[in-house]
Order: structure tokens, then sequence, then C-alpha cells
């Protein structure tokens, strides 16, 4: 593969258009009746002059152009890139130029949503909104045939290399813990996508401003199964944090009652007493008091 200079904006310092006009405006004014008052110049060449004079006006016209705020024109003569104008007002070039509108606002988009399966394997659909701009015009222009579409398409393309290289969460034991992923670690998601982007569209000389996930999901074909081991881990995650509380107070409890000497308890007798507050604790549903009439060896 050969490998291309890539284009590199130069600016352009074109003629005001205000002063061409009014020196245009100015030579009419002077030529009609001057020229109309010699006597000695024969019709025929005040008519040639005239002529000539009304062709090149007219053809003058079209080196008039305009450029408004966040708005540049990249001209080109014959073709031979001259330059970008990037100040906006109203100015006067050679009439033979091409002179290429771009916008250097900043771009919104939103990219269509994907599905594609994440480290894991799991099929996913993920989506992401970029925000950009242009940042070199000469770059945009003549470097890719359309930078609209080839910002479009790269960022489909890294959305979806992104999507491969992480999981979808980070439930996953087959998955080390230094790789992100997609649910959790947003920020570093965000980051690496930013950075992705703006290797792949340096071509173009748009520049990424921010990239975020706008849309991850479960593939609807595995979401429902998805969902029932995302409440199963929430399930077992809470049940854990609830039997260490309770073995904590559990653990108060027994320290206080051996320092307040309430009760002598033997092994059996404290073996008891932790496997009814523990059920009373971990129990999801209300305890009911059991009366026992005997002691608690007979």
């Amino acid at each position: 593969m050969t490998n291309r200079t890539p284009s590199s904006e130069t600016g352009f310092n074109a003629l005001s258009g205000w002063l061409t006009l009014i020196g245009t405006i100015v030579f009419w004014a002077v030529y009609i009746p001057f020229g109309a008052q010699i006597e000695s110049m024969p019709n025929v060449w005040y008519i040639v002059g005239l002529i000539f004079a009304a062709l090149f006006s007219f053809i003058s016209l079209f080196g008039y152009f305009i450029v408004n705020p966040n708005m540049a024109r990249v001209l080109v003569l014959f073709g031979k890139y001259r330059g970008t104008v990037r100040t906006q007002g109203f100015f006067w070039t050679n009439p033979f130029t091409l002179k290429h509108k771009m916008s250097l606002k900043a771009h919104n988009l939103s990219s269509e949503r994907v599905k594609v399966n994440d480290l894991t394997g799991n099929p996913i659909e993920i989506g992401a909104v970029v925000v950009w701009l242009v940042k070199d015009t000469a770059q945009a222009q003549f470097d890719v045939e359309d930078f609209f579409q080839y910002v479009d398409v790269q960022i489909e393309t890294a959305v979806r290399q992104l999507a491969k290289s992480h999981p979808y969460d980070d439930q996953s034991e087959e998955i080390a813990d230094s790789i992100s992923s997609l649910r959790t670690d947003t920020e570093q998601v965000s980051a690496e996508l930013e950075t992705e982007l703006q290797q792949r569209l340096d071509r173009a000389g748009i520049e990424v401003l921010e990239a975020r996930i706008s849309h991850l999901a479960y593939a609807p074909e595995i979401a429902s199964a998805m969902l029932q081991r995302q409440q199963a881990d929430a399930i077992i995650a809470a049940r854990k944090k609830i039997v260490e509380g309770a073995v904590g107070m559990v653990e108060d409890a027994l320290i206080q009652l051996g320092e307040k000497q309430v009760v002598e308890l033997d092994a059996e007798r404290r073996a008891t007493l932790v496997g009814n507050l523990l059920v009373v604790l971990c129990g999801g549903v209300a305890p009911q008091p059991v009366l026992n009439t005997g002691s608690l060896y007979n």
C-alpha cells in the first residue's frame, strides 16, 4: 500500500469584495462618459471596448463570495489548491476559482444501534453519540470522498471494535479484573472510544470533541436470561450482606451477655442462642415465637 502525503490546510487572503465592487462601479461611471466624449475614437473601437468591458465585468461577478460565521471556503483554481478562507466577510477572487463551502461548526452524530458480540461472546446492542468538527479543511475536502459518510462509517467500526474488546459487565469469572466492562466503567470506555475514533478520523482532518455510549443492552434473544442472572446475583449479594451483618450482631450480643453476666451459657445453650438469633435476623419473614414449657434438656 502506497503511503500518500496528507493534505494540509493553508490560509488564503482574498481581496475585499467591497473594494472590487466599488472599483467596477467607478470604472463604468468613468468609461462610458469618457469614451462618448472622445470624438477621435472610432465608434467601432468604442463599441468593441464596451463589449469586452461588459464581458469582463460579467465574468468577474462569479469571483464574489461570502463567508458566514463558523464557515470556510476551500479555493481550487484549475485543479490546484489555493488555500482556505476562514475569515467571515465579503470577498473576491479569480472568477474561475472553485469555492467549496465547508462548515466549521460542531456536529452531533448519533450512530445506529449495532448488534455485536462482546468479549465473552454474548450478543449485545450498542450505540454511541459523537460530537466532532472539521479541523483541517484541506484533508476533509481532498483526502476522503465524502467526509460525512466517512465519519459515519468509522464511528460504527469503532463502536464494534470497542464492544468486542470489553465484556458487557464485570460478573464473568473468565475475564481478568484489569479489563473494564461496558456497563460499569463508562468513563474509561468513553475515553477509549474517543481515542479510537480520533485515530481513525485523523485521515479526514476531523477532531473528536466527545464520544459516549448512548445505548447498551443485551440482545433480545438473551435479555430475559441475563435479567434472571442479574436478579440472582443481586439476591445473592443481598443475602451475603445480611449474613455478614447478622453474624456481627450475634457476636456483639454474646460479648455483651458475657461482660454483663446476664446469664451463664454453656456450649449447647450458646449454640442454641446463636441459631435462634441467626434465624430471626436472616429470615425473610417475621419470626413466630415458640413457648417452651420445659427446659432446654427435656
